[in-house]
């Protein structure tokens, strides 16, 4: 019977060991939440005293304590409110004490990760005088896997998974335009492909300006409503589409008909504010390698980069309430690039950088709103394609990282979905020419070798 009760045991901690090392995830959810559940509870009035998160009794209870003769009670702790196991990691929501401070709780992360053996700690303030921390028990970013039945709505999509476990969105109603950075294998095309992927099958016209000869774009062109592949086309597409912002504001004027009868809630102000049968197309404008629209070496080519830059720039301005949103993507994006550039950036909310090869770029991405990302942009290591960090103008950052998406997976989802694009009259000049989809059933199947020798 002892035989039997230690063999079980060894093999238990065997195909423990065996499921960390292998399969992360399986042994979070079969071994690792039961045994980190008991470790914090176990350690939690320590940790927080060594960590400085106690506050002294109330002076009340002292003079009690000192009436009765009875010892001098101890220092208190942030109350726990709720503690919940998740798929990655827990989740621990504290009630702080009177003289507590939340600035307290993130500062003490990096000691709290240590002290609980978790492999992260994130802190963040729900509401006054209550903290949540969310503890992962693995490193989540190594093998991106997104969780199954993940939340999709209009104009909001998954796009990568944050170092907290926690799903991360790109949500266009909130923060309509976006800058990519990241230097040359770093992911940044895998993140885009993840975007058009998503976006596919969403009711949205997708435009593109690939300069680089169109070879990342173009083998998505059947989802997408017009794409240019060298700067002139890109200059009389953009054109095209202040003309269509300039239609889809007439479109809101004509339907305001702000009367002293109309609800507030009726008075349209953008393309959301309108009813269903009226709401143009949300038009959505990816923009890959920047840098080559801004460059010129002739006077012809300065003119030209004039009016590329001018037109992005008042499309950054006011094409929000046209449903006109851009994404924006290049290896640095700075003043070097000439003038209307700032001017440009400062319109872009969303900022997303992968790994790049100087600290000057990473200020160009954060310096103006999160000065603390630049430090952990520059310290992604070559070996993790697709990390990356991303904030925006409320100053918050966080690390994600993107599932690994191939050309084929996308070009498949735009395929799927290339019923979905819409007809916009504009910007019919545009439209890729691209070849009818074929039915595997259909295509010839080739020659073998012997009857190519016959024939």
């Amino acid at each position: 019977m002892e035989w039997l009760i230690l063999s079980t045991v060894v093999v238990v901690v065997a195909l423990a060991g065996l499921l960390r090392w292998r399969r992360p995830a399986w042994y979070w959810l079969t071994f690792g939440v039961v045994l980190a559940t008991l470790r914090v509870l176990g350690r939690y009035s320590s940790v927080m005293d060594a960590c400085g998160l106690t506050v002294p009794p109330p002076r009340w209870r002292l003079a009690i304590a000192r009436m009765a003769s009875r010892p001098v009670p101890e220092p208190r702790a942030p109350r726990i409110l709720r503690l919940r196991p998740t798929r990655t990691g827990l989740v621990l929501r504290l009630g702080l004490r009177p003289g507590q401070d939340a600035f307290d709780v993130a500062a003490s992360c990096d000691r709290l990760r240590h002290s609980f053996g978790m492999h992260g700690v994130a802190s963040r303030e729900i509401r006054s005088g209550v903290v949540e921390l969310r503890m992962t028990g693995y490193d989540v970013l190594k093998r991106v896997q997104m969780p199954a039945g993940v939340e999709r709505s209009t104009m909001r999509l998954p796009v990568a998974l944050r170092e907290d476990g926690a799903v991360h969105y790109r949500d266009y109603r909130t923060t309509p335009h976006a800058l990519t950075i990241g230097a040359t294998k770093s992911g940044k095309s895998v993140y885009q492909r993840n975007l058009v992927a998503e976006l596919a099958a969403q009711e949205v016209a997708l435009i593109g300006i690939d300069c680089k000869q169109g070879v990342e774009l173009f083998p998505l062109a059947r989802r997408f409503s017009a794409l240019a592949d060298n700067p002139d086309t890109a200059a009389d597409l953009l054109d095209a589409l202040i003309a269509h912002m300039e239609g889809v504001y007439q479109l809101i004027r004509a339907e305001q008909r702000i009367t002293a009868d109309t609800p507030d809630a009726d008075i349209a102000a953008d393309i959301w504010d309108l009813p269903d049968h009226l709401r143009p197309v949300p038009v959505v404008v990816l923009v890959d390698e920047v840098a080559e629209l801004a460059l010129f070496a002739t006077k012809e080519e300065e003119k030209r980069r004039d009016r590329i830059i001018t037109a992005l720039a008042r499309l950054a301005q006011l094409g929000r309430a046209a449903g006109i949103y851009l994404e924006i993507c290049g290896q640095r994006f700075g003043s070097e690039l000439g003038k209307g550039i700032t001017m440009l950036r400062a319109q872009l909310s969303v900022r997303t950088a992968h790994r790049v090869n100087d600290e000057t770029s990473a200020n160009m991405a954060f310096g103006d709103i999160a000065p603390d990302a630049v430090l952990a942009t520059v310290q992604i290591p070559v070996d993790s394609p697709g990390l990356a960090i991303t904030g925006d103008a409320s100053g918050g950052w966080a690390r994600i990282r993107t599932p690994h998406t191939s050309l084929r997976t996308a070009v498949n989802a735009c395929n799927t979905y290339a019923h979905l694009v819409p007809d916009l009259p504009g910007l019919a000049a545009f439209r890729p020419a691209v070849a009818p989809l074929v039915h595997p059933a259909k295509v010839p199947a080739p020659a073998s070798a012997g009857s190519s020798a016959t024939a």
